[in-house]
């Protein structure tokens, strides 16, 4: 199977996949990466782990603060103590509301990132903004990633006093 297949496949389980909730696993909450694909998760207990990503998902899915993940557990592991599974997206998220899956310590915080966060399809599918042209150039900014370089003139007197 080629990269580009794998990569589709892998992707459209993950935006499009059925979720539900085994024996083994439980939802967290993504607070940080902390680099080598583990990331900083938050319990419905409110105990902090890191969790690893598998390398299904590795340059195929990424995630980012604030992001809920359905995790399952590890039993051998010290400081890594779960492996991601799903990445859960609005759709999914009330899905498993309505199964009354979803922690109660998460309730709160899922209320504005289910009505403001558009699903992957949507933004996908959404048309830009067409400005209608009333904006001038005049209202555009400096490009805040360039250093202000000063300017310097010579005169052709300076040049002549220096002979």
């Amino acid at each position: 199977m080629s990269e580009a297949t794998k990569r589709k496949i892998v992707t459209q389980e993950v935006v499009h996949g059925e979720v539900s909730l085994s024996k083994n696993q439980y939802i967290v909450k993504v607070l940080e990466s902390k680099g080598n694909n583990l990331h900083l998760v938050e319990e419905e207990s409110g105990h902090v782990t890191l969790s690893s990503m598998p390398p299904k998902f590795r340059k195929n899915v990424w995630i980012k603060r604030g992001d809920y993940l359905i995790v399952e557990g590890i039993k051998e592991g010290k400081k890594v103590t779960c492996e991601m599974v799903h990445i859960l997206y609005p759709p999914q998220i009330e899905d498993l509301k309505s199964e009354n899956v979803w922690p109660q310590h998460f309730h709160s915080e899922i209320e504005d990132v289910t009505d403001n966060k558009k699903s992957f399809t949507e933004y996908r599918n959404s048309k830009p903004v067409v400005s209608d042209g009333s904006d001038s150039e005049d209202s555009l900014e400096g490009n805040a990633n360039q250093m202000n370089r000063p300017v310097v003139y010579l005169s052709s007197d300076s040049e002549s006093e220096d002979d």
